[in-house]
């Protein structure tokens, strides 16, 4: 999409000097007739200003899509990404799904929230955190971790990591993660979720896979079951097995 002349409701009107350009940019990425696609990254781009999705923030997405604020507001409302709601500087998120509770994530979780003093979804009177517990982070194999704004901030983590972590964001520090970017305000990270280029150091630094996520391969290998000299960046289909007849893990049971 390429044509400026779009009529911005006055609900929208806050917006558009500062997200208009941007948000073209963001729409055409996708083929002509598919531009509603570009929804949920401009969702996204309208947190960089305000925190959440304002009502401002919808009129804005449905105006420059030439869809309905239902429409729009029927998927703000599906993903947890989006907040309807201020948002603190920091959105602090502690796994307490099932490995990460065993592992003590729920300790993690209530140690952190009484030291705060807020529960979920709720954000501290200075407006810098805001806390959450989370279904699933994604990173078992480091169980039980925390994220800030989306980032891996914090592996294995005990309550008295959390609050020192939570302690150093509060005085305005960005302290370095376990792995990955230093971490960012909750605004620049939806400024990279919205499908532009991150500007921190570090922010593109994956690294080798590290030992919690092989444990499981180690383990395999010793007990004889794994494939031999295994190599993380080779597709296990295209080794050999580590003995005759062993189980290589690629067989299909039927």
């Amino acid at each position: 999409m390429t044509d400026t002349n779009i009529d911005f409701s006055e609900a929208a009107a806050p917006l558009v000097e500062k997200l208009l350009a941007p948000a073209l940019e963001i729409i055409a990425r996708y083929p002509a007739g598919r531009e509603r696609s570009a929804l949920l990254p401009l969702l996204h781009l309208v947190q960089t200003q305000e925190g959440h999705v304002s009502p401002s923030g919808v009129a804005f997405c449905a105006d420059v899509l030439g869809i309905n604020k239902a429409q729009v507001g029927a998927v703000a409302t599906f993903y947890t990404m989006y907040k309807r709601r201020p948002t603190g500087d920091y959105l602090v998120s502690v796994c307490t799904n099932t490995l990460c509770n065993m592992m003590g994530g729920q300790r993690v979780y209530d140690e952190l929230s009484e030291h705060l003093g807020v529960g979920h979804d709720e954000t501290t009177a200075d407006g810098k955190i805001t806390f959450e517990h989370a279904e699933c982070l994604a990173a078992c194999d480091y169980a039980p971790v925390v994220t800030v704004n989306y980032d891996f901030a914090i592996d294995e983590a005990t309550p008295e990591s959390a609050i020192a972590l939570v302690e150093k964001l509060r005085n305005g520090e960005r302290p370095a993660p376990s792995r990955g970017a230093r971490l960012g305000s909750l605004k620049e990270m939806q400024h990279q979720l919205a499908g532009f280029s991150d500007e921190r150091d570090g922010a593109l630094a994956d690294g080798p896979a590290g030992t919690p996520t092989l444990r499981g391969v180690t383990l395999a290998q010793q007990h004889g079951v794994a494939v031999a000299n295994f190599n993380p960046d080779t597709p296990i289909a295209k080794t050999k097995p580590a003995r005759e007849g062993g189980n290589t893990g690629n067989e299909v049971k039927k």
